[in-house]
């Protein structure tokens, strides 16, 4: 068995409470410097790396003088305002020591729910991403109620993995894995090294709850990697002290548990636009840019594009159709309708002059397109 790392040339890291605030005794500078160390090497393999990583609540409570978690959501907004700072920090100097620029992002569950804010968040990460820049998530516990918080930052990792179209989720914990039982309870449990994301079996066999640092367990841990397996993106769960764990596992060397999505990423993303029945709008294409798309491969560019049928917005699926409506394929657009309408006929050099800004040359990419 193989690490579903080697091949993944994007990757999220997400970095449990534990791990980086030293059983809760303040920010833990050494693992913090070990992390990025690992995904500094990562990059010099090629591979894009975001990290999502907890502490800034814990960090908090030790700076305002609190002994255990509070309950109070004011409380731990504050925590995490006080917390957060010290995090940014400690992580800007461990990367800056490799060379290795950050940037923080905070996000909350209606930053993804909302598709302007989805696309923004997905645009920015992308673009740190392109510069070279290790994206550094957390939730922002300063703002979140109970009502629209992610509740744990392995569900977090997940939408991200989903977001961005990762690879590999790698969820670093401090458990060597998902057991058959719990270890400390039964002594015939047996680690789990490989299993399908999404089987239920796994479910059954990931209950307790997490650290009193921590607000996760096992089971968000599974969950998250059946979300993540929905994108296509492969999930390790390890233990986050495990020596050089993250530069092993690009290696290729087995740790933790593998959970394998079923499908890869392009084929799930590909599955799903073909999923969708009804389209909420069509473009009509010339018979130069439909010869492009059906025989050559190539994305969908806006001079190919000669009228545009119903409202649909940036992000949604369209579909594509020929000049006597038969349909030929289905993507995620870049422009919404009222953007296509002003730039079709007209050259990709010419989008920024007309709608003074560019979200791609393509109004679709053949990435993000289907053939039907």
């Amino acid at each position: 068995m193989n690490s579903a790392l080697q091949q993944a040339s994007r990757i999220i890291v997400k970095v449990g409470s534990s791990l980086v605030t030293d059983e809760g005794r303040g920010l833990d500078h050494t693992a913090i410097a070990r992390w990025a160390s690992q995904i500094a090497a990562l990059r010099a393999l090629g591979k894009d790396v975001v990290l999502v990583s907890s502490g800034a609540i814990a960090e908090g409570m030790l700076r305002l003088g609190f002994t255990k978690r509070p309950h109070d959501i004011h409380e731990l907004q504050a925590c995490a305002a006080c917390g957060q700072m010290g995090l940014a920090q400690i992580y800007e100097t461990s990367f800056r020591a490799h060379g290795v620029q950050t940037a923080q992002v905070l996000l909350t569950h209606a930053d993804l729910a909302d598709r302007e804010r989805y696309l923004n968040a997905r645009s920015t990460l992308t673009t740190l991403l392109r510069l070279k820049v290790v994206p550094i998530i957390n939730e922002n516990d300063t703002v979140v109620t109970d009502e629209i918080k992610f509740g744990d930052n392995d569900t977090l990792g997940a939408l991200v993995a989903n977001l961005i179209e990762a690879d590999a989720l790698v969820i670093l914990t401090d458990q060597p894995g998902l057991y058959s039982a719990d270890p400390r309870k039964n002594p015939d449990a047996r680690l789990i090294e490989q299993a399908q994301a999404g089987d239920v079996a796994l479910e059954s066999m990931a209950g307790g709850a997490g650290s009193s640092i921590g607000s996760g367990g096992m089971l968000t841990k599974v969950l998250a990697a059946k979300r993540a397996a929905r994108s296509g993106a492969h999930t390790v769960i390890a233990w986050g002290r495990e020596p050089d764990v993250l530069t092993r596992l690009a290696g290729g060397e087995a740790i933790g548990t593998q959970l394998l999505a079923p499908t890869g990423r392009l084929t799930a993303r590909r599955q799903w636009m073909v999923d969708h029945l009804h389209t909420t709008g069509e473009v009509v294409i010339d018979a130069g840019a439909a010869a492009k798309l059906t025989r050559e491969g190539k994305s969908l560019l806006p001079i190919g594009v000669i009228a545009v049928k119903g409202e649909f917005g940036r992000g949604q699926v369209v579909t594509c159709v020929d000049e006597a409506g038969k349909p030929l394929a289905r993507g995620l657009t870049n422009y919404a309708s009222s953007e296509v309408r002003r730039i079709m006929r007209h050259s990709s050099t010419e989008i920024e002059r007309i709608l003074g800004f560019v979200e791609g040359p393509e109004l679709i990419h053949r990435d993000n397109m289907v053939l039907l």
